[in-house]
């Protein structure tokens, strides 16, 4: 099982109910992937907004976030931790 942290650019004046439906509509896909969508972070300002999450592959971690209607712009494994 790896850990990822996602990026989606454009997301632009997000608010904070915007980013709780997001994640939240990940929650509702990513049993079938073996995903676990852990936490998200939001700039409204710059538009980015991040994703950590736990599973088996990149690919499975976009097919959630594709299913959920936000693809990611980058997905990067992150294998150290401290």
């Amino acid at each position: 099982m790896g850990r990822f942290m996602d990026v989606h650019h454009e997301m632009k004046g997000i608010t904070t109910e915007q980013l709780r439906e997001a994640h939240q509509a990940d929650l509702a896909h990513e049993k079938p992937e073996g995903v676990h969508f852990e936490r998200a972070w939001a700039d409204p300002q710059s538009g980015i907004v991040y994703c950590l999450s736990s599973g088996p592959s990149k690919e499975a971690v976009q097919r959630v976030h594709e299913k959920s209607g936000h693809k990611a712009d980058e997905i990067h494994e992150v294998p150290i931790e401290v």
